[in-house]
């Protein structure tokens, strides 16, 4: 009985053995996986080529059909991420507190979503009711006195020049050659009025369009921000699961660095740019200039756009207070003033209290980013590019110093600007570095040694 169970023993074993040689080897299996998933990829990014060069017109119409699909949930996923600062603002002040008194401290987020949903409705319907009881009739006010201002306009050169006969002579060929291109545009346009009103019909059907996505939008909106917790626990779920623990950890990081970046820049500008339009319509106000509601309006609204938004909005408004009253220059000149002043304010006192540093990037990294996204973008990559850059600026920084940790190598950038080469990881600065960095040295010291001998008679 002993040898027949020690013979059944070693026959599983032998089995076992067996099942195990011919079970496959792990990191075998990945391997082949890994190499099937490579040429997946390949075959993948080589088809996408050919269909960009040989087939881009089928590939726009599928995009168009796609985007035209999930247009209403990207709009809902802008609104909802406009729309949460003010729902923690709402629950954090306004609600939360009231209803902690009352014990009904449970019905906290409905109410601020009830409460942040009016507030952006009020919002969007002051600008609406401001853009068609001031703006458009200042608009057709411009186009039906247009013949007026350009007599106005040409009155005011010749009074000018009267002294100057050859040069009045050339304004006047100008002006009028500028004004017959002018008058045939106009009349091209009476002439192709059929066409014209097809393009207006089928831009108000576009406009129809646009504002159905945006209700629905905006309706998609409140449901992701009622159960925002639950859908940010979901994403941070799904990154653990297909990352490290320490990847995982670095990609929520830079999505918080990324949001407080973009929800600083965009949210503080909007408000900063409100209160400039504000004062612009205040002060126009006071100083009678005309059509100030449309000049605010348009100070206020290009001043999102860093840098080149005064010189954007600020110079049109100029020419316009000009060519309505062009027998006062003075009135030119004094608005012109008032937009230095203004924005003299906004980049010494106002935007640094709301602003801050939130994008950590110099002004000329701010002209660039401007420059290039608003090459490809158009407007909004001009009020998009900055955050948009700031983030990327910061992945470089961070990339560019985790490597030089790794060789042991300082990350302190003024350490680099005096080197001139590197031996065994020590910096190797010039002569003349070194005798100026000396000099600066033997100055302060003799500074601080007067000012102590001073001081102690």
């Amino acid at each position: 009985m002993k040898k027949n169970s020690e013979n059944i023993n070693n026959q599983n074993q032998r089995m076992s053995d067996e099942e195990e040689h011919s079970r496959p080897n792990p990191g075998f299996r990945y391997y082949v996986l890994g190499i099937g998933l490579v040429a997946f990829i390949t075959c993948a990014a080589l088809m996408g080529v050919y269909y960009v060069l040989f087939h881009s017109e089928r590939l726009s119409s599928v995009y168009s059909f796609l985007a035209g699909i999930f247009k209403p949930v990207f709009y809902g996923f802008v609104i909802a991420y406009l729309m949460t600062p003010i729902l923690n603002w709402m629950e954090r002040s306004v609600t939360a507190p009231f209803l902690k008194k009352t014990g009904r401290k449970w019905r906290t987020r409905g109410i601020s979503v009830l409460l942040t949903a009016v507030l952006t409705l009020v919002v969007i319907f002051l600008i609406v009711y401001l853009f068609i009881s001031q703006i458009i009739p200042s608009i057709n006010d411009i186009i039906a006195n247009i013949s007026v201002y350009s007599a106005n306009i040409q009155e005011f050169f010749n009074s000018s020049l009267e002294d100057y006969p050859e040069i009045a002579e050339q304004v006047a060929n100008l002006y009028n050659f500028l004004y017959i291109r002018a008058e045939d545009s106009i009349t091209s346009l009476l002439s192709n009025l059929s066409s014209i009103l097809l393009t207006v019909f089928a831009g108000s059907l576009t406009v129809l369009n646009t504002l159905w996505n945006f209700i629905l939008g905006f309706i998609f909106a409140l449901y992701m921000i009622s159960s925002k917790e639950m859908f940010v626990g979901q994403a941070r779920k799904i990154i653990y699961c297909l990352f490290s623990e320490d990847t995982a950890n670095q990609i929520l990081a830079d999505a918080k660095y990324t949001h407080k970046t973009y929800i600083g820049f965009i949210g503080g500008k909007v408000l900063d740019s409100f209160i400039i339009g504000c004062l612009c319509l205040f002060f126009t106000t006071i100083l009678g200039t005309p059509y100030n509601g449309l000049v605010s309006l348009i100070v206020g609204v290009t001043n999102i756009i860093p840098f080149f938004g005064p010189f954007i909005g600020g110079i049109p408004c100029a020419i316009l207070v000009f060519v309505v009253e062009p027998m006062h220059p003075l009135n030119m000149v004094y608005f012109g003033l008032l937009i230095l002043l203004l924005q003299l304010f906004d980049g010494y006192v106002l935007g640094p209290r709301i602003l801050g540093n939130s994008t950590g990037i110099t002004g000329f990294w701010v002209i660039f980013s401007i420059i290039v996204f608003s090459g490809f973008f158009g407007v909004v990559g001009m009020v998009i590019g900055v955050p948009t850059f700031a983030v990327i600026f910061a992945a470089i920084r961070r990339a560019v110093n985790g490597r030089l940790r790794k060789k042991g190598l300082s990350t302190e950038r003024k350490k680099y600007e005096t080197m001139t080469s590197m031996q065994n990881g020590k910096f190797i600065e010039s002569p003349e570095e070194k005798k100026e960095a000396k000099q600066v040295h033997h100055k302060l010291r003799d500074v601080f040694v007067n000012s102590f001998k001073s001081h102690h008679k």
